[in-house]
């Protein structure tokens, strides 16, 4: 037989296609798969346990009557919760309301820290100390800023009652988080001023990831401020705008702590959120399973916004 016709090791393979992984390379990598899962290990077991457990256990419990008290027996009741849940209409009411304070405290989030974001990027003196200062909310606890500003809006010695009568602009006697009409607004004030901080921290750390020369340029072409922004610096901060502002969507609309030291979820209703009703239905009236269906209720609708977002994102990235 002639040289040529002795097929060559791997000719019928393209140019651009890796050669097949031998034996030994494929256990190399199934072995290096194996430390990282044994690394993983110590980062795993806690999520699982403190995450997931409690996740698939809440969700076996929306499917029964389950119910304070050691006397009453928890029995399967398949999808009757959910049945109730459908017709009732003051949980679709804290649904709206939470949807609304998370639009609201998300956007006015987004544009706040945006704006200041933009402001400590810039070459100002004492720049240091402007950062540092803006981290302040970040560091106290939710329910330290729920008590602090509860001082703030107090009817009779609260500081901003007092700054609007010595302004003379009203007579310092508004009670903001017992009135109907200002309670959720005066929440989301609270909300915005300390979810800032962290929103700040990622726009931030975006901004100075733009290339110096790309600015540099627009600059030299004629570009003015608002014409760089919106042609250099936004399409490379796009991304991480997108990213921040689901999560913050998120976590706002999971509030709870907050909420809950400033008003309780009253007055009336106004500021009572989706998990503030679903706490107050099995730890104030007993009923675990009724509750464990509204956060399966409110777990779905978050996963449903998140593979939303997944989506248009990777379609972004495809594209």
């Amino acid at each position: 037989m002639s040289a040529e016709a002795i097929p060559r090791r791997g000719a019928g393979r393209s140019a651009g296609t890796p050669p097949p992984r031998t034996r030994a390379a494929r256990r190399r990598v199934l072995g290096l798969d194996r430390d990282a899962w044994f690394l993983l290990l110590p980062a795993l077991v806690p999520v699982l346990v403190l995450s997931v457990g409690p996740l698939l256990y809440g969700i076996a419990l929306a499917f029964t009557d389950a119910q304070s008290g050691v006397t009453h027996a928890t029995t399967f009741t398949g999808v009757d919760n959910f049945r109730e849940l459908r017709l009732d209409s003051l949980f679709w009411q804290s649904f709206r309301i939470g949807l609304l304070w998370a639009v609201c405290v998300t956007a006015l989030q987004f544009l706040l820290s945006l704006g200041l974001a933009v402001l400590l990027d810039q070459d100002l003196r004492l720049r240091w100390l402007a950062r540092t200062l803006a981290l302040v909310p970040w560091a106290m606890p939710e329910v330290v800023v729920g008590i602090m500003w509860r001082l703030v809006y107090h009817p009779d010695a609260g500081i901003l009652n007092t700054t609007l009568r010595d302004l003379h602009l009203t007579d310092g006697t508004t009670d903001w988080l017992a009135s109907l009409s200002l309670a959720l607004p005066a929440v989301v004030v609270v909300g915005v001023w300390a979810g800032m901080p962290q929103t700040t921290v990622v726009l931030l750390a975006g901004l100075q990831n733009v290339p110096p020369e790309l600015r540099e340029a627009a600059a030299l072409d004629g570009a003015g401020a608002w014409r760089r922004f919106t042609a250099v610096t936004w399409p490379a901060l796009r991304p991480v705008a997108l990213s921040v502002t689901a999560l913050n969507f998120i976590w706002n609309f999971n509030s709870f702590g907050l909420v809950y030291v400033l008003t309780g979820g009253g007055p009336g209703g106004k500021t009572e959120l989706p998990m503030l009703f679903a706490y107050d239905e099995a730890f104030r009236y007993g009923q675990f399973g009724y509750a464990a269906a509204m956060g399966l209720v409110m777990v779905a609708v978050i996963a449903v916004l998140l593979a939303v977002f997944l989506r248009n994102r990777l379609t972004e990235e495809d594209s």
